[in-house]
């Protein structure tokens, strides 16, 4: 599951796949396809603002779907793009989406366990950070008193 929330898209890909959607969409008539292909490559890329525009144009290509499977692929890379960003939360309601279309889904299922281990690892890391944070302001305190008290 790293390699598929991990993987970093190719400069040269992004920008032959973001000319091709421009391109369209100056004709006026964008191909499911190649907004599919846009907004993978998009959350592909190593900057939050251009994961965050892949994952509103697969919403938007969610919003319009009626098919099944279309559904269920658009609420999974939905899904990766929101853990890509480090948003569990939402991650887990597309996922779980993808688990009610299709409960047998294997990938849908490492996914949300993924999400869950991310979940659990970040919020022990920001415990510990607080935690230590805690610490040094009671041993500056301390310090303080001790520097009052002379």
């Amino acid at each position: 599951m790293d390699s598929i929330i991990q993987d970093h898209i190719d400069p040269a890909d992004l920008k032959k796949f973001e000319a091709l959607y421009r391109d369209q969409t100056r004709r006026g008539k964008v191909a499911e396809k190649t907004q599919f292909d846009y907004a993978w490559c998009l959350i592909r890329s190593r900057y939050q603002e251009d994961m965050h525009k892949g994952v509103a144009l697969l919403e938007d290509l969610l919003k319009n779907e009626k098919d099944d499977l279309a559904k269920r692929d658009y609420l999974y890379y939905i899904a990766v793009g929101h853990t890509r960003l480090k948003e569990y939360e939402r991650a887990l309601k597309y996922i779980d989406a993808v688990t009610r279309i299709e409960p047998g889904n294997h990938q849908a299922r490492q996914l949300h366990q993924y999400i869950k281990k991310k979940m659990e690892k970040d919020g022990l890391m920001g415990m510990a950070i607080v935690g230590g944070a805690a610490v040094v302001l009671g041993g500056l305190v301390g310090l303080g008193i001790a520097a009052l008290k002379k």
